[in-house]
């Protein structure tokens, strides 16, 4: 008999343990009905719900800022762009200005050139007597610079026409002017 004894003492705590169970399960299976009810109408409620009207508001003068700044960006990128262009058409201009300068610079020298030489040629060309009394009348350095360019037997006898002083003078600019001339 204490075998039947204790079985029976396992089978009620057996069956208290099955019941317990029950009534667990028992009580989450309503929880879980309520929320399978409830789920479609929070749902619903949450996609008909519109945000506040402070966000609302907020977003729509955020938004106007922005477009004012987008607004104003171009502007000023539209802006960039037309100075840049007449910067570019100026830098075009300048240089064509600057390329007719040097081209009339060039002729000028170039004329300048030719008639130094002309006239330098002239003076060669006189009787070294005259060109003695021509030269003498002329400042020391102007003279020095025809002298430079003739040939030494022309500078020798237009020099020996001039006074002893003038001549000395003439010779010692024409002997100087290469003088500060970097020789390395």
């Amino acid at each position: 008999m204490s075998r039947r004894a204790g079985r029976g003492a396992l089978f009620i705590v057996a069956m208290l343990f099955a019941t317990s169970g029950a009534l667990r399960v028992g009580s989450s299976v309503g929880t879980a009905l309520a929320r399978t009810e409830d789920e479609p109408e929070i749902a619903a409620a949450q996609a008909t719900c519109e945000p506040p009207e402070a966000l609302a508001a907020a977003l729509s003068e955020r938004e106007a800022r922005l477009a004012e700044r987008e607004a104003a960006l171009n502007d000023r990128q539209a802006a960039l762009a037309l100075a840049d262009t007449a910067i570019t058409e100026r830098m075009a201009e300048l240089q064509a200005i600057e390329e007719e300068l040097r081209a009339t610079l060039a002729l000028a020298d170039g004329a300048a050139e030719a008639d130094i030489e002309r006239l330098t040629a002239v003076y060669q060309a006189m009787k070294p007597k005259d060109a003695a009394a021509l030269f003498e009348t002329m400042s020391p350095e102007f003279a020095a610079g025809f002298l430079g360019r003739m040939t030494p037997d022309a500078a020798a006898a237009i020099l020996s026409g001039m006074s002893a002083e003038a001549a000395y003078g003439i010779s010692v600019i024409v002997a100087g002017r290469n003088a500060s001339a970097p020789k390395e």
